[in-house]
């Protein structure tokens, strides 16, 4: 890849002009003197040094005093692939929250509809970022195996575990096809049994003003609602379900007998 290339690409990420050009001076030094990395930039000393600062911040470059003199060391390039990836996860928490203070500053409730496997993977990391740390979820156990999967089932979870999200969940006996996914602290997960006039087929989850919800694998598609009215009265109606529905422990004296 040449010089200009480069310079073109790294543009899209923002080391553009002098931040470019005395990134990389700094990499093709690797280590020296912060006029010898201006020089070899083009730029005067006293221009060079706000613009390294900035490369700092980034964590592209760091400094070191030696002899009353202060050096520069070009970090390892690999450090851009895993600011980029911060940034991703940063942005997917943040911009959710960003649309939904958006949306309520138009005082409209918002729908936005996903297709296929995409979709529903959208829809379910969109529940990991669930501010109240409290997500209500009336779960389709059979409907979830086939789709997304167990595979991205648990990957899900696991990440809700990480991100100290608890999950207050229904679930029908009728379509818990597999002994997975307990009621156990350490999942943070809470978990009842509808009664048996009460079957979930399409799985829900309500959190902060969004309601979520993933189709079955006929339909294949995912659902975000983001309005404060619809979110509370399905907090509601959760409530309502919850206080009627029976502790696992009714689930597993029923099989016994």
């Amino acid at each position: 890849m040449n010089c200009y290339n480069m310079e073109e690409k790294l543009a899209k990420i923002g080391i553009t002009g002098k931040l470019f050009k005395l990134y990389m001076a700094a990499v093709e030094l690797n280590e020296a003197p912060v006029q010898e990395v201006a020089s070899r930039a083009g730029l005067a000393r006293t221009t060079a040094y706000d613009v390294l600062e900035r490369l700092e911040q980034e964590e592209l470059i760091r400094f070191e005093e030696r002899n009353g003199r202060r050096y520069v060391i070009a970090e390892d390039p690999v450090v851009l692939l895993q600011r980029l990836e911060m940034r991703r996860e940063v942005l997917s928490d943040i911009v959710p929250q960003i649309r939904s203070l958006y949306n309520r500053v138009k005082g409209t409730p918002q729908m936005r509809f996903y297709q296929g496997a995409e979709g529903v993977h959208t829809v379910l990391m969109e529940t990991l970022t669930c501010q109240s740390k409290i997500l209500r979820g009336m779960l389709s156990m059979s409907e979830l195996i086939e789709t997304p999967g167990l595979p991205e089932m648990d990957e899900i979870i696991n990440e809700r575990i990480r991100r100290g999200i608890r999950l207050r969940v229904l679930r029908s006996w009728q379509r818990d096809v597999e002994q997975i996914w307990p009621a156990t602290e350490a999942d943070l997960r809470d978990l009842r049994y509808t009664p048996e006039s009460t079957v979930i087929s399409v799985t829900q989850y309500v959190f902060d003003d969004k309601v979520a919800i993933i189709s079955s694998k006929k339909e294949n598609y995912g659902l975000i609602i983001e309005s404060d009215d619809y979110a509370g009265l399905q907090v509601q109606l959760f409530e309502a379900l919850w206080s009627i529905s029976s502790e696992p422990s009714s689930r597993e004296a029923a099989l016994e007998i």
